[in-house]
């Protein structure tokens, strides 16, 4: 079993969604939305520290993954998204958690199976991935999605492991 954090930055909402996976099931342990306050960034920043320190201490989550920043048309809009990353992975690393990035396409990839996908196909496949009565807020919807991608990502590389641990030279063994 392996509680994971998902995080959707953002330098004035941060999603956050936290699952359970156990096997290959997934349920919903809970998500929301980091809104921070005020016009100037560093106390923006220290706000999302302080939150997704926060959810760690609830939750107490094996793994963090995170979405990477994508190149926006607005490169100002670039730099706060990184900024916001990078308080959400400092509150990672200083609770000893291991950090993994995905991009958008491969978190949509892995939920909805097209890299592509709206964001409202993000949110049903979610919300029924994760038998949710409810949909969720889109920013959490998103955190939700980087989670299950950390989960399916590491479903696959056990699954190549335990295939490659049965394989002398590449060749099945007898």
């Amino acid at each position: 079993m392996s509680i994971i954090l998902g995080i959707d930055p953002g330098s004035r909402i941060t999603g956050y969604g936290v699952i359970k996976q156990t096997g290959n099931t997934f349920s919903y342990l809970g998500s929301g939305c980091i809104r921070v306050q005020g016009d100037d960034l560093a106390p923006r920043l220290n706000q999302i520290y302080k939150g997704v320190s926060e959810i760690i201490c609830q939750f107490q989550p094996q793994f963090f993954a995170i979405e990477q920043v994508f190149m926006a048309k607005n490169p100002d809009s670039a730099l706060k998204l990184g900024q916001a990353r990078g308080a959400a992975i400092v509150a990672a690393t200083n609770a000893e958690l291991p950090v993994a990035e995905y991009s958008a396409r491969q978190i949509k990839q892995s939920v909805v199976g097209k890299g592509s996908a709206e964001k409202s196909q993000v949110q049903h496949m979610v919300s029924y991935l994760l038998k949710l009565t409810a949909t969720p807020q889109a920013d959490a919807a998103d955190a939700l999605a980087v989670a299950l991608c950390h989960g399916h990502t590491n479903q696959s590389l056990l699954k190549l492991a335990g295939q490659a641990s049965k394989t002398v030279r590449g060749r099945l063994r007898k």
